[in-house]
């Protein structure tokens, strides 16, 4: 089992690889094609804005790559940004193209609250997913954001509430995204992180995202 956590050159990947780390799955910080090439899952993680993180994945070539690795049923994981940017575009700073893997625009949180979204919030979920296996509905997880990702309906898997409800996971056959950082969010984000882990050791081979055929729109 090979975890990929790919590095753009932004975002919070120490603690994302310390929370691989604790449950058992060491994952590799890497930008090199070969070893994305061959990895059974590939983790996006960021703390960025959604422009710049999409200029450093197309300045090092690294969009083709995201996209052949979820046309071909292997695993795609975004965190936070590593979410947002696996939608179609961005109205953050301007109109941005994703990589399109997902269906959906990410908009600025207009709620009248405070932006940036910091804190902890309840998940709810009306069907269960893989990746909340043992995880209570209505557990807190971390947020730290100032846009959210009007997804279509079908790849909504959990929200959240901000002022207004919005896709907390997204999931789309073998692409994934979480809004929240579960490296942050103590046992059940550590949780979600170990099943994960789980999905890509059972060696299934998830259906490849239909909206992954597209490419890099």
């Amino acid at each position: 089992m090979n975890i990929a956590v790919v590095d753009y050159g932004l975002g919070n990947l120490g603690s994302v690889l310390k929370a691989f780390r604790h449950v058992g799955a060491p994952a590799e910080l890497t930008a090199d094609p070969a070893v994305l090439g061959r990895a059974d899952a590939l983790v996006l993680p960021g703390d960025a804005a959604f422009g710049a993180a999409m200029d450093e994945i197309r300045g090092r070539g690294l969009d083709g790559l995201i996209g052949e690795a979820a046309a071909e049923g292997r695993w795609v994981l975004g965190i936070c940004i590593g979410m947002q940017v696996l939608f179609e575009e961005s109205e953050e700073h301007g109109r941005h193209r994703g990589l399109g893997l997902l269906s959906g625009r990410v908009r600025r949180l207009a709620t009248g609250l405070p932006v940036p979204h910091m804190g902890w919030n309840r998940l709810r979920w009306p069907r269960p997913h893989p990746l909340m296996d043992g995880i209570e509905q209505g557990r807190h997880v971390y947020f730290v954001h100032s846009y959210f990702c009007d997804a279509a309906p079908e790849v909504v898997v959990a929200t959240t509430d901000y002022g207004c409800s919005f896709a907390a996971i997204v999931a789309r056959d073998n692409v994934l995204g979480v809004q929240f950082h579960p490296e942050k969010s103590q046992a059940a984000g550590l949780r979600l992180i170990e099943n994960f882990v789980r999905l890509v050791a059972s060696g299934a081979v998830a259906r490849p995202a239909a909206a992954a055929a597209r490419g890099n729109t």
